[in-house]
């Protein structure tokens, strides 16, 4: 939807470290998943906050299977609103990533990093969720910035602490609706909407 759309921009805008070249590759991904769905490829979830029947865009994680493997999956983008940094979001983002990636049969994540210092706590985000660093490729990006590989081995037991609000096999395949766990917090994780389906699910 639009307003996930620019929401998500809002954020990437904020967050202080992406580029603009970075924002406009994010939001192409988006484009693609809006408009093509599942065959994009760029399967792509917001987290929203819901108050008096206003939402706002929390946080966004972009992921999908790696091409020419049997079960490995790539995080593309996960950015959260700087003020929600150490509230849990990114922690909340990440596990769904996990667990739907787990859902759909996969059984490794990778994330590819900056090794700049403005990404430090990218880095230990990463370190404390339980992801190994399992390559380095220097100066990928550009001298003195290397990128950082890191990698978690996903397993079915990751699921059982996950409750749906909706059955899965009755799910419809193009939105998403999990629960945030903390009660604190008054959200959910969605599927960003494909234009057709906006009508139906709203």
């Amino acid at each position: 939807m639009a307003a996930d759309r620019s929401g998500v921009f809002r954020i990437l805008e904020g967050a202080g470290n992406f580029t603009p070249e970075e924002v406009a590759t994010a939001l192409e991904l988006i484009d693609e998943w809006l408009e093509l769905g599942e065959h994009s490829g760029y399967l792509t979830y917001v987290m929203e906050s819901v108050s008096e029947g206003n939402s706002e865009v929390l946080g966004y994680a972009c992921f999908g299977p790696t091409p020419l493997t049997d079960s490995t999956y790539d995080l593309y983008w996960i950015a959260v609103d700087k003020s929600q940094h150490r509230g849990g979001v990114g922690k909340k983002l990440l596990k769904f990533a996990e667990e739907e990636i787990v859902r759909r049969g996969g059984e490794m994540l990778l994330v590819e990093t900056s090794s700049q210092e403005t990404y430090g706590g990218t880095i230990q985000f990463y370190e404390k969720t339980g992801y190994e660093l399992v390559g380095k490729i220097k100066e990928y990006y550009k001298p003195g910035d290397d990128k950082l590989i890191f990698a978690k081995k996903l397993s079915q037991a990751g699921l059982a602490d996950r409750v749906p609000t909706v059955i899965e096999a009755e799910r419809p395949p193009a939105v998403v609706r999990v629960e945030a766990p903390d009660p604190v917090l008054t959200g959910s994780v969605r599927a960003l909407l494909e234009p057709s389906d906006q009508a139906s699910a709203r």
